[in-house]
């Protein structure tokens, strides 16, 4: 299968997936993904990535490598679930405070219920809230992070203008998201799975394979490696740098607000 990809210059705003819709009604149709499921993000991400999710967010989070030290903030941008925010907490030996945010109520319930159980309850806070419109004053953090979740927002220039405004002078931009394969016979096996596999798999797991679909669908339509580059680039980010992971099945981008 031959899929179009979505090019710096927009048209994610009014694809779900394959199909065309209106503008203002991706948002409506995301949401109920992620309501449907919440419970099972973990699973979803495993069936998506074949397990390899966990060890990207581990990359990832060395990536950034955040402090020990008390005082450091971090907003994790559509990380309900806090899969991230804990990772990040975990690094820094405890020392820093997470805000996820995510548009999500249901993402966010299941984050708060982890959050509790694993004893970081201090170490964070959870806020309702769109990408495009953070409820936050200028330069407020000193990291902004978002996995698995940037191509589900619609209008991406939008939400990285909003993550170049919260940051600090000096903080630093990480998103990890489902790229474009660039290793050789790995980009059939992926697509072939990704397409024929992984709805059916969600189906048989949560009786609905639709979400799996939407989400296989999304991978495929956005920006390559080098278009998301600079799209992160004209939000006013410098030093733009990505990194492969798993030949290209995804990729962690990486900018700083100097």
């Amino acid at each position: 299968m031959s899929v179009e990809r979505t090019t710096a210059a927009g048209g994610m705003e009014t694809s779900y997936g394959f199909r065309q819709v209106g503008s203002g009604e991706k948002q409506p149709l995301v949401n109920e993904v992620f309501h449907k499921v919440a419970k099972r993000y973990d699973l979803m991400n495993d069936l998506m990535s074949a397990g390899m999710h966990r060890l990207w967010k581990d990359a990832m989070v060395a990536w950034l490598n955040p402090p020990k030290r008390p005082g450091w903030k971090v907003l994790d941008v559509a990380g309900g679930t806090g899969d991230i925010a804990f990772r990040i907490i975990d690094a820094s030996q405890g020392q820093v405070h997470a805000t996820v945010l995510d548009i999500n109520g249901s993402m966010l319930a299941v984050g708060r219920e982890r959050a509790e159980k694993r004893g970081l309850a201090a170490n964070t806070d959870f806020v309702e809230a769109n990408a495009e419109e953070l409820p936050f004053a200028d330069n407020s953090f000193d990291a902004y992070t978002i996995a698995f979740g940037i191509r589900n927002v619609p209008r991406i220039e939008v939400a990285l203008g909003e993550a170049f405004r919260v940051l600090k002078p000096g903080g630093r931009f990480l998103c990890l998201e489902f790229s474009e394969v660039e290793m050789p016979l790995l980009d059939k096996v992926y697509e072939s799975w990704s397409f024929n596999a992984i709805p059916k798999i969600g189906k048989a797991v949560t009786g609905d394979g639709e979400p799996y679909a939407y989400l296989v669908e999304s991978i495929a339509k956005f920006p390559n490696q080098q278009n998301f580059a600079a799209m992160i680039g004209a939000a006013g980010f410098e030093r733009v740098s990505f990194r492969n992971y798993t030949g290209g099945i995804a990729a962690a981008h990486s900018g700083w607000k100097l």
